[in-house]
């Protein structure tokens, strides 16, 4: 009786117990839905450089209504994460120095940051000029053997393209050093170092950038879409997203029947022909506001000293409207981050292709031109490097040229150094006894041509437009030219080709920039992305 009374009493226990655990596990699972570990975003890793001298902004995710706790060297901050699980603080400014730990705790969980350095943060963002590494520079080897820079910090944004805007990245921050150095962008690298090597701080330095790209995809698509001159562009893009799905049915049609043609000729030891390329749609890098929305947007609101910016070889076909689409960007980014108008350095278009002996067209002139005008914009500054790019490869090895004319921007603007950060700028014109007179600023101290030849690559027109080579002599701060066939000249311009063979500089060694001082139309007036294309302009714009 006893031993029967046992054995059901056992089982009842075994139940509850069982019960018991269930409920617990349910319990645990219940609070672990409403709990949520404080998180940080790949912007805040160990190695990070924080900006130094401004208020810097640290953000993340927690439980809804959680408090969080944000410390940092002697400061100490809290605040609410709110109904969707975000917060943010401000940290209060800070000396350049470190290293220091960031930890982040909402007594439940804790996050912590090592070896925080705190100095000057840049953004350095563009295309396929701005992402080329170190490792396919100039001098690569001697080159990644000397980055052993540890308050060189470095960053590197995944290329990507989105239609919404991303909250985060996935990356982290390097110590540069010739292993982390070998694959980062090389124009960044030599302007960050430059920096360091002048001021003495940390430089952190975040790598956005991504080959082939158009400036409109760097951009919000809404600042394009209410803009009567850009608008064509997300009209366009519009055009291509309802298509799309038709497009890829055709698409993966050719696709298939060019993979049996393909093993056809892999067998029959004949060459395959060219795959077909798939249509452009959603996700695609040139989608207006598709990589701000991956690449930018999961950056802000770090705190940053300004922006570095190589890009423009993807809109020369376009180059008068991309007189408002950079503008427009620029101050886009600025809008966007909220801190004023920080500092948009950026690098005039290198020349490149084959060298024209005679005047002619150019859209990539055009397109420098554009770029110059961005210039109206205040804190900007513009590295010319006319004088260092190569006919045969759009992507120039001399970085470490470009990355130093960038920094005498910063180092004259930003950190007050006393140094000529630009070459020769034309300012004004005047024509007497037919002769133009030019005038230039940023002579620094003097006007040379360099190698001590003659000045090369002006030219002037008379009122029919049509240009001719002109004898060129500086007088002073003054460039006079003139051709004894132009009578009555009313125009000149300067290294006015895609690839023009120049020598004007400042004592210092700087280019003077491409100018022109007329205003006529040029070959790339009223090209959208979905109208005109090189060598579509009609028969009178011939060459001139």
């Amino acid at each position: 009786m006893s031993k029967l009374y046992t054995n059901v009493t056992r089982r009842p226990l075994r139940i509850i117990s069982l019960l018991v655990v269930l409920a617990s596990l349910q319990s645990a699972l219940s609070s672990q839905a409403v709990h949520a570990d404080v998180v940080l975003p790949a912007v805040f890793t160990d190695h990070m450089v924080l900006q130094r001298d401004v208020t810097v902004p640290v953000w993340g995710s927690a439980a809804p209504g959680k408090r969080v706790y944000v410390s940092i060297g002697k400061q100490k901050k809290q605040t609410h994460a709110d109904a969707n699980g975000k917060w943010q603080i401000q940290l209060d400014a800070m000396k350049a120095g470190g290293p220091l730990t960031l930890v982040v705790s909402d007594k439940d969980s804790t996050v912590s940051k090592h070896d925080v350095l705190v100095g000057e943060v840049w953004i350095c963002s563009g295309q396929s000029n701005m992402a080329w590494s170190v490792e396919r520079s100039l001098h690569p080897n001697k080159e990644i053997a000397a980055a052993k820079w540890p308050l060189i910090r470095l960053l590197t944004v995944p290329r990507k393209s989105t239609t919404e805007p991303l909250y985060d990245i996935d990356s982290e921050w390097k110590v540069c050093s010739p292993e982390s150095i070998r694959q980062f962008s090389a124009v960044a690298y030599y302007f960050g170092r430059k920096l360091h090597q002048e001021l003495n701080v940390p430089i952190g330095l975040i790598n956005t950038s991504y080959g082939g790209t158009p400036a409109e995809a760097w951009m919000t698509r809404g600042e394009i879409a209410k803009n009567a001159e850009l608008r064509s562009i997300t009209e366009h893009w519009d055009k291509l997203t309802e298509e799309y799905p038709r497009a890829m049915g055709v698409y993966n049609t050719q696709l298939a029947q060019w993979r049996t043609k393909a093993n056809e000729a892999e067998a029959a030891g004949r060459k395959a022909p060219r795959r077909p390329r798939a249509p452009r749609g959603p996700g695609h890098p040139h989608q207006p506001g598709g990589l701000f929305n991956a690449m930018v947007a999961p950056l802000i609101p770090y705190a940053i000293r300004g922006t570095i910016w190589y890009q423009g070889e993807s809109n020369a076909g376009r180059g008068y409207e991309y007189r408002k689409l950079f503008s427009e960007m620029i101050t886009d980014w600025r809008r966007q981050w909220e801190r004023g108008d920080f500092p948009f350095y950026f690098v005039q278009l290198a020349n490149f292709r084959a060298v024209q002996e005679k005047p002619t067209h150019s859209d990539w002139a055009e397109l420098r031109e554009a770029q110059t005008m961005a210039l109206s914009l205040p804190n900007t500054g513009m590295a010319v490097i006319i004088d260092i790019g190569e006919a045969d490869d759009i992507h120039p090895k001399n970085k470490q040229d470009v990355g130093r004319r960038l920094a005498l921007n910063a180092l004259a603007h930003d950190y007050k150094q006393d140094v000529v950060y630009s070459g020769p700028m034309h300012t004004d014109t005047k024509i007497e006894d037919g002769k133009i007179h030019l005038s230039f600023d940023h002579v620094g101290s003097g006007l040379v041509a360099k190698g001590g030849e003659r000045l090369r690559q002006f030219t002037v027109a008379g009122e029919d437009r049509r240009f001719v080579q002109a004898e060129a002599k500086i007088d002073g701060d003054k460039v006079v030219v003139w051709n004894d066939e132009v009578e009555k000249p009313v125009a000149a311009r300067y290294a006015w080709a895609d690839n023009p063979i120049c020598n004007l500089y400042n004592v210092e060694g700087l280019p003077a920039s491409p100018f022109r001082t007329d205003d006529w139309p040029g070959v790339t007036s009223g090209a959208t992305l979905s109208g005109r294309r090189r060598g579509e302009w009609p028969s009178w714009r011939g060459p001139h």
